[in-house]
């Protein structure tokens, strides 16, 4: 199960036919929501969107909050969907999350802080994306919430960035991977890349990486 958003469309994004095009993951069955078109704002996207800066503001308290309205919005969406999968008889822990850029940010969201389904799914692949709500304690108090441990299960993790990505800083990534270790993550459930020359978008490289962790994760069930 795959996401994007914020512009991108799933003709630049359709890693699935990628993939299958090449007889990789032929077992596979891949539900590709694309984000909701807000005519207000004359774009496409999970929640509305945070402008990052290069360098930390010395102002914290002044940068524009995030949407957690329409994050949370979000989670139960893709709560829907997995559910839909479930009641198939699909388990959890043969199904993917992930996503490009939104999609990123939405399919760590939701396997930290889905009451239903945090820490059982088999995997989560986040490309070109980042850790919402990570500044503070918003994420633990949520889990907290949701009745969750304070500490996440050791959930596979997939998670790519392009050196040359101008959308999601240096900093941010940084700080993605710190609270992801905060909240229970660490190195040996999470296979962290960076691609030299690569912007916000997908390389050869990095869906070999993709390809690989996936057929890791969800092998082909024997006959």
């Amino acid at each position: 199960m795959s996401s994007c958003g914020l512009g991108h469309s799933l003709n630049e994004l359709d890693v699935a036919d990628q993939f299958q095009s090449n007889g990789k993951l032929p077992y596979m069955n891949w539900i590709i929501p694309n984000a909701m078109e807000d005519r207000d704002a004359m774009q496409t996207a999970w929640y509305t969107p945070t402008g990052f800066s290069l360098f930390a503001s010395s102002r914290p308290e002044l940068e524009e909050e995030e949407d957690e309205a329409g994050m949370r919005k979000t989670v139960a969406y893709i709560e829907s969907l997995i559910d839909a999968c479930v009641n198939k008889g699909i388990p959890p822990n043969r199904i993917v999350l992930g996503g490009f850029s939104q999609g990123c940010a939405m399919s760590l969201l939701t396997d930290l802080t889905s009451k239903k389904y945090a820490g059982r799914l088999a995997g989560i692949a986040g490309i070109m994306g980042y850790l919402p709500l990570a500044s503070g304690h918003k994420l633990q108090d949520i889990r907290a919430h949701h009745d969750l441990p304070p500490t996440h299960g050791e959930v596979s993790v997939f998670l790519a960035r392009g050196k040359k990505d101008q959308l999601i800083p240096k900093r941010i990534w940084n700080q993605t991977l710190k609270k992801l270790e905060d909240l229970g993550l660490n190195s040996s459930s999470m296979d962290v890349h960076e691609y030299e020359g690569l912007g916000h978008s997908l390389s050869g490289p990095l869906l070999r990486d993709l390809c690989g962790w996936m057929e890791k994760v969800i092998p082909k069930l024997e006959d």
